[in-house]
């Protein structure tokens, strides 16, 4: 952390799905003394809760957000084909071993990409991205061998890079359980009720797609309710 009476207010480019883990790495980076600039991505993702999550909470912290909108027009994944089932039920333990249907393929290097442009035209220095991979769906792109040479791939392909002030990647949940996330969540007084984690669009959290299974997880081993589903879990 910062000590008193150092500059607070370098920018970072904080990748922000309005989930819980986006919300505790944006306060987290708050907390660091950075000035976040929010970038969330309306792709044609099964429902837009998270969006309408990531705008109530940067309006209560008056952060700015840029919601950028894709298509990818070749689908994919689960989260693109809504006559897809997405998985529900599964092991969390077991979630690694298998990359699952809700994976977009290559989404994160596409994020990150844009993440990169907003940071060299925002003159960030930081960009950070909430990807897990202790508690995880077993995403590829969620680990630290990708990012480290997505970093790397960028310091040789942008200006900031090769004139010496690469942007950086900060990922400080990476080695966190889901656990550990709540609890850092709780400290740094992050809106849980605010956020959506789920990636089905109801009114509540359907309660067993991989999404709402890892965040009952954290919320139970942490003893920790839950405010969307009034309690710590299913576990």
């Amino acid at each position: 952390m910062r000590e008193e009476g150092e500059d607070f207010m370098k920018k970072a480019v904080c990748l922000f799905s309005g989930g819980m883990d986006s919300t505790v790495c944006l306060y987290f980076a708050r907390r660091e003394g950075f000035a976040p600039v929010a970038v969330s991505f309306d792709y044609g993702q099964r429902h837009e809760k998270e969006i309408s999550s990531a705008r109530q909470i940067t309006a209560a912290l008056q952060i700015p957000l840029h919601v950028i909108r894709l298509a990818f027009p070749w689908k994919g994944s689960s989260l693109l084909q809504h006559d897809d089932k997405v998985p529900h039920g599964r092991n969390p333990e077991q979630m690694p071993k298998k990359i699952p249907t809700t994976y977009v393929p290559a989404r994160n290097a596409i994020f990150l990409s844009l993440a990169f442009s907003c940071a060299e035209a925002e003159k960030a220095e930081v960009i950070f991205f909430g990807a897990n991979a202790i508690d995880y769906s077993g995403y590829p792109d969620c680990r630290q061998e990708f990012i480290a040479a997505f970093a790397e791939a960028m310091k040789q392909g942008t200006q900031t890079g090769v004139e010496g002030k690469p942007v950086r990647i900060m990922a400080p949940l990476l080695h966190l359980s889901k656990k550990e996330i709540v609890l850092l969540g709780k400290e740094l007084g992050v809106p849980f009720e605010l956020t959506w984690t789920c990636y089905e669009g109801n009114n509540r959290p359907c309660g067993t797609c991989d999404a709402c299974v890892l965040r009952a997880k954290g919320f139970y081993e942490a003893g920790i309710d839950d405010p969307l589903v009034g309690h710590a879990g299913l576990f």
